[in-house]
């Protein structure tokens, strides 16, 4: 379906087609402007004709400029090969607009945000409670993201009320938000008849920090470094996305070569945190060879990266306008005996795993996710990908990865064996990548170009290891950051985790926990 085609579609789905207009964007987005009135309904028939989730929900104050405030839904259009952006304007006297959570259940967080960071009311969401901003230390009525916004003022401190299961022989085990290592704190209230799990209820954002606050009056120069900083396992991806962003904005194409560096880069973030999690899962079954196992390769592709870039997690790598340094003839030897290595001990680590009868046991048809409700969240990534879900950036936004035929992984089950298969799948794809894309670099020149600087507003975006992570930027005419949204996939997919245990026994958290390995502070932002 092309852009022509697909208006025409919301233009069969509307009864009142003369408040809709399309805005001229870039070849990858498409901007939609609509009344108040027709929001929902326009977003409604999106998400039936894309059939797309809503990828991103935001809102933009502007009333210094023009009283009023801007909400922007984001959908995308998989076989087009395009973003659409679904934009309204709300009133500074009645802000308020028409709740989509009803409709389309994966806008339901977003609006909570977009009330508790601006105070604009979802009228008809049935779930209005923070998520960031607890009750028990933020007062009510302060919006840290309107551009007034100085300070938490004294008010009313309130309590947060989790959903009660009731019934008898109920019981409610609390877990967290502190917990036993060095993972990041949430808090899991988990309801149980016996040992089966019967509800899990989540609650994050104690370790929210403001960040999109502090993009703004930065310039996006100097912006790439917070970037790396949100999410720190997913440093590159978080940090291509908005480069990709700033590059748009400024209409800079990046040189070929700094494509092909990127994917590389990219590719060893993913197979660093893939391995990563598959000996966390043997961990969490008592499997301690493969686990010792994995920490080994592990460590072997955090050298590769220090070996190459002078970051073991790949920080400053990316600039606005492509890549700080490249790979010359001695790196790109470097890589290939590395990798030759690194997939020859995965290898071995997948046989192990695989012909383990009780590790085997363990993982398959635990955590069940069906496709339905994974649709119904708005999962992505792997963990969409593992129920079926035929969803990655790299297929349908290709760049370099068209050149390299990139075949996307798929299961169909959604338990933990599922996610663990995509990661196998998905590790070897990778290593093929890189080394198709080491091929092609030619020298070590031409990596990076100077963006322009200019206003305007564009979407990047980039296939991180747990799915898309996702960058909206609006800069004025100085290159200085006036909002900036951050979508990483843990705010949508840890709601997937409380539906996957269900039924489940609680020692299997842990194991269906690490399947998913989601990110507190790519969630709590």
């Amino acid at each position: 379906m092309d852009c022509a085609g697909l208006i025409s579609e919301i233009k069969n789905n509307l009864p009142d087609f003369s408040a809709v207009s399309v805005l001229e964007g870039y070849p990858d987005e498409l901007c939609i402007k609509v009344g108040r009135q027709v929001f929902k309904d326009t977003c409604v028939a999106l998400h039936k004709i894309l059939l797309s989730p809503v990828m991103m929900l935001f809102a933009l104050d502007e009333r210094k400029n023009s009283n009023k405030f801007i909400i922007n839904c984001v959908f995308v259009g998989f076989k087009m090969g395009q973003w659409v952006t679904v934009s309204t304007d709300i009133p500074q006297e009645d802000p308020s607009f028409d709740s989509l959570a009803k409709d389309i259940y994966s806008s339901a967080l977003f609006e909570r945000e977009i009330r508790e960071m601006f105070g604009i009311e979802p009228t008809g969401n049935p779930d209005l409670r923070r998520l960031s901003l607890h009750d028990e230390v933020a007062p009510s009525g302060n919006y840290p993201l309107r551009k007034d916004f100085k300070k938490i003022q004294p008010g009313r401190i309130n309590e947060y009320k989790f959903n009660k299961v009731d019934g008898r022989g109920i019981f409610e085990i609390p877990v967290g938000p502190v917990h036993a290592g060095i993972i990041g704190p949430g808090h899991f209230r988990f309801s149980v008849a016996g040992e089966p799990i019967i509800s899990l209820e989540l609650r994050l954002g104690f370790t929210h920090r403001g960040v999109e606050k502090l993009f703004e009056g930065r310039r996006y120069f100097d912006a790439v470094g917070l970037a790396e900083c949100v999410s720190g396992d997913s440093a590159f991806a978080h940090s291509l996305a908005f480069a990709q962003s700033a590059e748009k904005i400024s209409g800079l194409i990046i040189p070929v070569q700094a494509g092909y560096l990127r994917g590389i880069f990219l590719e060893l973030e993913r197979i660093y945190n893939h391995v990563n999690d598959i000996g966390g899962i043997a961990t969490d079954v008592g499997f301690s060879f493969p686990a010792a196992y994995a920490s080994i390769i592990k460590e072997a592709i955090l050298q590769l990266n220090n070996k190459l870039t002078g970051s073991r997690y790949l920080k400053k790598v990316n600039v606005a306008g492509g890549v700080a340094a490249g790979i010359d003839e001695t790196k790109k030897l470097i890589l290939f005996e590395s990798l030759k290595s690194i997939k020859h001990d995965f290898r071995e680590l997948v046989k192990i795993l695989n012909s383990s009868v009780s590790f085997m046991d363990r993982v398959d048809t635990t955590g069940v996710l069906k496709r339905k409700t994974a649709e119904d969240l708005g999962m992505v990534g792997l963990a969409g990908r593992a129920c079926g879900i035929p969803a990655d950036l790299r297929k349908y936004f290709p760049g370099v990865y068209k050149e390299a035929k990139f075949k996307m992984a798929t299961e169909e089950s959604g338990d933990v064996l599922a996610r663990l298969q995509i990661r196998f799948c998905e590790f070897e794809e990778s290593c093929r990548l890189i080394e198709e894309f080491a091929k092609k670099l030619a020298r070590e020149d031409d990596i990076r170009i100077n963006p322009e600087l200019k206003a305007g507003s564009a979407l990047g975006y980039a296939e991180g290891w747990r799915g898309p992570v996702l960058y909206w930027l609006k800069t004025d005419s100085a290159g200085v950051i006036e909002r900036c949204k951050i979508v990483d996939p843990s705010f949508r997919n840890w709601q997937g985790l409380s539906y996957a245990v269900l039924g489940n026994i609680v020692p299997d958290f842990p194991l269906c926990n690490k399947s998913f390995d989601l990110s507190y502070s790519g969630n709590d932002l």
